[in-house]
């Protein structure tokens, strides 16, 4: 008998473990969400649009790529990518070539861009959907959705009217919709999103019609727009050109049509020369300027006048799309970093990370890495993380936290490739990936920007 009982006590030990050790191995298999890049095929400047993906480990963040990616982007020159609310779709916005096939776009040489949808299938695969849509502007820079998933907005650099021969005040949607003598100007272009297909339908501007009574095609902003953001039913476009001072344009939004509505009648000056983003993180405004300037700011209770390469600014948002500066929210970057190009705060709010890309035209881009914040809640002022800045691969294009809260991933220009760091839940500092202190995943080329999604089936 007593035999039997040990017999017994062991199978049951042995069967513990093979329980607990197929627990860990289901655990250690678990992808969390899919992450999705676009980029170029090569450094080489042949401008094909490739889209990549990657399954998160949900215990590591290690990256494993998803079979059958990277597919064509069915476009070149790819800048933006979008997630559908829900995790259906993927738009990529590419932002095309010049006339003579190049990426260098302007308004002398416009490059005519597109829009293509994918849908996500099991285990992340990516199906082209066929049809390409097209922004009615030239030269096409950002794009987002509404917070529904109903409408997709793009942000083209030219409006149609720059393109015209002649200048007419009567017809031209620059000069109607933003006053006398405005002649150029650039413009968002609208769509409605079929809720099952995710098919585009364009939406004309029917607040400005012309003299003919058509209405405009597209909602015109400042000229030289740089980028733009949704938030709390207004979109906010930053403009301006390096050196003669960035201003911000306030469109409201109607959740029920996609129509935009000017509740403003001028831009709101920044005091600021090279603002290369306009982010939204917990309610708030965040400008982020590539410039040296001398500010007052006040960092861990001490106020001190600093001189640095780079700036955050923070700001308020207030009726009409109207921004108030906060108190103190002039905030200095690191000085070994160089040009911040997005912003995220993390998704309890208690720490901001802001992406340096550095000098893309330096291989090596020694400027490049991510800064992190400590964001107290009762002021939102923002004092410098211990142990910040945190290394990137060279040249970060976009920054992104997981669907589970736990990493932050970088998609990178110059080193073609995708980094990720770990979320110290207790200090907010972000620590290496395991396996190595420079953890990297090569992509097939420069990466343009990132997207994640925590829908897995």
């Amino acid at each position: 008998m007593s035999f039997k009982n040990f017999g017994k006590t062991l199978l049951m030990s042995a069967l513990s473990v093979g329980v607990v050790l197929g627990i860990s191995s289901c655990v250690q298999s678990y992808s969390v969400g899919y992450l999705y890049v676009t980029g170029t095929n090569t450094s080489a400047t042949n401008n094909n649009g490739i889209l990549s993906g990657f399954k998160i480990d949900h215990n590591k963040g290690l990256l494993t790529p998803i079979n059958g990616l990277p597919i064509s982007t069915g476009g070149s020159n790819p800048v933006r990518a979008v997630l559908l609310s829900g995790g259906r779709f993927v738009y990529v916005l590419n932002r095309g070539v010049n006339s003579s096939g190049g990426a260098d776009c302007s308004a002398a040489d416009p490059c005519q861009g597109n829009i293509t949808e994918f849908a996500i299938g099991g285990n992340g695969v990516l199906t082209p959907q066929g049809q390409a849509f097209f922004p009615q502007g030239q030269n096409s820079e950002r794009m987002f959705t509404d917070g529904n998933g109903a409408y997709l907005y793009v942000l083209d650099h030219d409006s149609p009217d720059n393109f015209a021969t002649t200048y007419n005040a009567s017809t031209n949607g620059c000069t109607l919709a933003l006053g006398a003598g405005v002649q150029t100007c650039g413009d968002i272009s609208a769509f409605k999103i079929d809720s099952s297909t995710g098919r585009l339908t364009a939406v004309v501007n029917a607040q400005v019609t012309s003299v003919s009574g058509q209405p405009l095609t597209y909602f015109p902003v400042p000229a030289n727009p740089i980028d733009f953001l949704f938030l709390s039913n207004s979109i906010l476009t930053l403009s301006g050109t390096p050196g003669t001072g960035d201003a911000v344009f306030p469109y409201s939004y109607s959740a029920t049509s996609g129509q935009l509505t000017i509740n403003q009648n001028s831009s709101q000056p920044l005091n600021i020369g090279n603002g290369k983003a306009i982010v939204g993180a917990g309610g708030l405004v965040y400008v982020l300027d590539a410039e040296t300037l001398t500010r007052t700011v006040t960092d861990n209770g001490a106020t001190t006048i600093v001189t640095a390469p780079s700036w955050i600014f923070q700001y308020s948002l207030g009726s009409n799309g109207a921004l108030q500066a906060i108190n103190g929210g002039a905030v200095a970057g690191d000085p070994t970093l160089t040009n911040p190009i997005y912003l995220v705060q993390e998704n309890k709010g208690k720490w901001i990370y802001v992406a340096m890309q550095g000098d893309n035209t330096d291989p090596n881009n020694t400027q490049s890495g991510i800064e992190g914040f400590v964001l107290d809640p009762s002021n939102h002022q923002l004092s410098t993380l211990s142990g910040s800045p945190f290394g990137t691969g060279a040249g970060p294009q976009c920054m992104l936290e997981d669907p589970s809260n736990q990493f932050i991933y970088t998609a990178n220009f110059n080193s073609s490739t995708m980094t990720g760091r770990v979320i110290d839940q207790s200090s907010g500092v972000l620590n290496p990936l395991p396996g190595s202190a420079n953890k990297a995943y090569q992509l097939s080329g420069p990466a343009t920007w990132c997207i994640a999604t925590g829908r897995t089936s």
